[in-house]
């Protein structure tokens, strides 16, 4: 069974860059034909699907966060990391990594396993 779990600073200053990376066990990120996705709920607000690494190390973003964001993965270590730069008081939430097995699916929130989550508030 695939385990995800997120560390990161649970705290960033504003203007700062969010770092987290998500470590998996249970089976490897370069297999066939996996997504790898960083998703953020806030606070009375839904989740929202930030972006995702595919199998092949190919990366997609969503639109709205797309210039602040980067995914990469280190795949020696089995674990993959977010990078959000340029955090203001908006991006507090919790951060979950995610596994999935479509990218339409992905996007639209549906995912195999996930991660327990991170709380990151930005605040000064």
């Amino acid at each position: 069974q695939v385990q995800l779990v997120e560390s990161g600073p649970g705290l960033v200053k504003p203007s700062q860059t969010l770092s987290l990376t998500c470590a998996v066990s249970g089976g490897r990120i370069t297999t066939n034909y996996y997504f790898w996705s960083w998703v953020r709920q806030a606070p009375g607000k839904m989740k929202e699907w930030m972006g995702a690494i595919a199998f092949s190390g190919d990366t997609y973003y969503n639109p709205s966060l797309k210039s602040r964001t980067s995914i990469s993965r280190d795949t020696s270590k089995n674990q993959f990391t977010l990078q959000l730069s340029s955090v203001t008081p908006e991006d507090t939430a919790v951060y979950y990594c995610a596994r999935g097995r479509d990218l339409e699916e992905v996007r639209a929130g549906v995912q195999l396993d996930w991660g327990q989550g991170t709380q990151v508030t930005v605040s000064s």
